[in-house]
């Protein structure tokens, strides 16, 4: 403010009196002003937002200066500009690198992968089941459902992504099962299957397979201890109901309702053979 030399230094100290005079001084020198409002938004608050282009250009010329461009062409050192090009060159340089990298790493660095496998062994038997296979459905949580058989050995395995797997079980003279397991370094897990009696049971019936039906039955009391202690859990509490071993092959030897809805609750085996067993019927 060259004709008010009574104007404070330090522009963010005026007031009133100071601001109309700097108006003024604006006003004579360039022949444009702004509004009082103009100046406390941007000289008397603490703000990170230039004016707008057309004020820029007024301050310009009240400084001495055809408009803004010229202001700033005049105040840039050209060493400061070749630093602040380099830094720009540097930044876009470190952000492309760092862009290829992270589509590098996405695309060609191998997906970290867990493989499991199973075989399925019958509980009864204690032998791997071949024929028929089992037909498993895999289903982790991120995958599309996935169909599968055991093979000619009586195993699966599966690859995965993910450090889990799970999986459904069916067979048609095998319970329904759900498997859950998380990875382990063990190469290979055993899966114990319940025989489904009453599929196996009927299926022999119907279709006439009595040397397959006495074939079950030796292998019943193969497994079966001669003086295993059974018993069937009654309904409502009630008690039980002790079973020797012939009854109990007699009852999972023929396809009634009862066989149907029979489960195996406990099992106890001594030497291979079962010594103790507990069932209950639904019925």
């Amino acid at each position: 403010m060259e004709r008010h030399t009574t104007a404070n230094h330090d522009i963010s100290t005026w007031k009133g009196t100071e601001i109309s005079l700097f108006r003024e001084d604006l006003l004579f020198k360039t022949k444009g002003s702004i509004s009082e409002k103009s100046f406390y938004s941007y000289f008397k608050k603490d703000s990170n937002k230039l004016p707008r282009i057309d004020v820029l250009h007024l301050f310009a010329q009240y400084c001495g200066y055809q408009n803004w461009n010229d202001f700033l062409s005049n105040n840039r050192p050209a060493p400061q500009q070749k630093q602040l090009n380099y830094k720009k060159w540097l930044f876009l340089l470190g952000s492309t690198g760092a862009i290829l990298g992270t589509l590098w790493v996405f695309f060609f660095t191998p997906v970290p992968s867990n493989t499991f496998s199973f075989c399925f062994i019958d509980q009864d038997r204690e032998e791997r089941i071949i024929n028929p296979p089992i037909s498993i459905k895999v289903l982790n949580s991120k995958e599309s459902p996935f169909d599968i058989k055991s093979d000619s050995t009586g195993c699966f395995s599966w690859t995965t992504k993910d450090d889990f797997v799970r999986f459904s079980i069916t067979s048609p003279y095998y319970k329904d099962d759900t498997i859950y397991r998380s990875y382990t370094k063990h190469q290979q897990e055993q899966i114990q299957v319940k025989t489904d009696d009453y599929a196996l049971m009927l299926h022999y019936y119907v279709n006439g397979k009595i040397e397959d039906w006495k074939k079950r039955r030796k292998e019943l009391h193969k497994i079966l201890a001669d003086e295993a202690t059974i018993f069937k859990i009654l309904p409502h509490g009630v008690g039980v109901e002790m079973f020797s071993k012939d009854d109990f092959i007699n009852t999972l030897t023929t396809p009634t309702q009862e066989l149907k809805n029979i489960r195996i609750i406990d099992s106890k085996r001594v030497n291979g053979k079962i010594v103790m067993l507990k069932f209950k019927s639904s019925l």
